[in-house]
C-alpha cells in the first residue's frame, strides 16, 4: 500500500466518522436542556446526603481497604524465596491496589469536606450564586500527581 493511498484511507475513515456523531435531545427542547438558569437544584439535605456517604466510604475503605495486605505481602514474599516470579507480579498488584486504595480514599475525603464547605457555605443562602471552591481540573491535577509518585 502506497502512502498516498494510506493518507486517503485514513481521510475517508475520519469523513464517515465525523458524520456519524449525533447529540440526543428530548423531542422539542431546545439545544442544551433546561431553560437560561438550568434546571439542577439542589439543597442542603442533598449536600449532607453526598457528603456522609463520601465520608462513610472513606471510613470503610480506610477500615476494611487494606485487609489483605500482609497476607498478600507475605505469599509474595514465600513466592519470591521460593523463586516463583508470581511472587513480585504479586507484590507488584499489592502497590498498584495501595495507589489506588490511597487515591480513592483522598477523593473521598476531599468529597466529604467540599460537601460540609459548601452547605456551612451557603447555609442560610439557598438561593445565592455559588462561587467555585473548586473544580475538576484541580481534582484531576491531584489524581495525575499521585499517579507519578
Amino acid at each position: 500500500m502506497a502512502w498516498d493511498e494510506w493518507e486517503q484511507l485514513k481521510a475517508a475513515a475520519a469523513e464517515r466518522q465525523s458524520t456519524h456523531m449525533r447529540l440526543n435531545q428530548a423531542e422539542g427542547s431546545t439545544a442544551g436542556g433546561g431553560g437560561a438558569d438550568g434546571d439542577l437544584k439542589v439543597n442542603q439535605a442533598d449536600l449532607a446526603a453526598v457528603g456522609n456517604s463520601a465520608f462513610e466510604l472513606f471510613e470503610d475503605l480506610g477500615r476494611y481497604g487494606r485487609d489483605a495486605w500482609s497476607s498478600s505481602q507475605s505469599a509474595a514474599k514465600d513466592l519470591t524465596t521460593q523463586g516463583f516470579k508470581l511472587g513480585g507480579g504479586l507484590h507488584h498488584v499489592q502497590e498498584q491496589w495501595e495507589k489506588q486504595l490511597q487515591s480513592l480514599l483522598d477523593a473521598c475525603g476531599h468529597i466529604s469536606n467540599h460537601m460540609n464547605f459548601t452547605q456551612k457555605t451557603h447555609r442560610s443562602d439557598d438561593r445565592a450564586v455559588v462561587t467555585t471552591v473548586s473544580s475538576i481540573a484541580l481534582l484531576d491535577d491531584g489524581f495525575s500527581e499521585r499517579a507519578q509518585s
